[in-house]
């Protein structure tokens, strides 16, 4: 659809955007693989086109969306409103530039969505920060009554939860325009999707509910990421990784869909 919620016409296709798009639908049907799946396509990369493509996903009927862009936290706040739906998990990339805050992850009624590096040795795995993945205090988004003071933040934390990020640990995606097949893609790009989908995976959300507090009511369902960084900053947990909430990896990445529930 487009961001007007009709089947034509539709956006001009754009190389960087398809493979977004077919990281996310990719993610979705490798994480919940029994979801529908609505692709809404914005007429432009701004903020207001973005968030009417977030509004009408939502009119639609979707309980879920994800979002992989980012952008300047100074302006893209005002357009909080597009992702202030109670009942409806809406998840957003941190970014992939390292430490730093931007929006919408920084947005009160989003979940921030960090980035790990995962890697598999004799058949375990090991998970550390992904030095891309984007953090931090926001300097707008005020404080959400979910999120403790474990932050060291009075405004809004980035992120709240993680998955894998890194592309060079990264995922497999297919994409058909101008792409050679299938491809290996990282970034937070991927981690939004697959949290969306871990919501999903653990069902609909209660009508009034703001999902984005579920995580923070179940850390002990999630696995803690303890090491690695996004860079340098004042407050270290910001940057840095540790035991609890930190800000590249948030609370820690899934154990199942229990965290992801009320």
């Amino acid at each position: 659809m487009n961001e007007d919620g009709q089947e034509s016409p539709l956006p001009a296709a754009d190389p960087d955007w398809a493979v977004e798009t077919a990281l996310d639908v990719d993610m979705i049907a490798a994480t919940a693989p029994n979801a529908k799946i609505l692709v809404v396509e914005a007429n432009q990369a701004t903020t207001d086109d973005l968030g009417k493509a977030v509004d009408t996903a939502v009119k639609l009927g979707a309980k879920f969306v994800s979002n992989s862009w980012g952008g300047d936290e100074s302006e893209g706040s005002a357009g909080d409103a597009h992702f202030k739906h109670p009942g409806v998990a809406i998840t957003a990339s941190s970014g992939d530039s390292g430490y730093g805050a931007s929006w919408p992850a920084s947005s009160p009624y989003a979940v921030g969505v960090g980035g790990t590096t995962l890697k598999s040795s004799g058949g375990s795995y090991t998970e550390t920060a992904w030095k891309g993945a984007g953090s931090g205090c926001s300097s707008y988004a005020a404080k959400p009554d979910y999120q403790t003071d474990a932050t060291g933040c009075d405004k809004k934390a980035i992120a709240d939860v993680s998955a894998v990020a890194d592309p060079a640990t990264g995922v497999a995606v297919y994409d058909t325009f101008q792409q050679s097949g299938w491809q290996v893609v990282g970034g937070t790009s991927a981690s939004s999707p697959i949290i969306a989908s871990v919501y999903a995976d653990a069902g609909t959300p209660g009508a009034q509910d703001w999902p984005a507090q579920y995580p923070w009511s179940h850390t002990d369902q999630l696995t803690d990421v303890t090491s690695g960084s996004n860079g340098s900053c004042d407050t270290k947990q910001w940057c840095n990784a540790g035991a609890g909430w930190d800000g590249p990896t948030g609370l820690g990445t899934p154990k199942g869909t229990a965290a992801f529930t009320k």
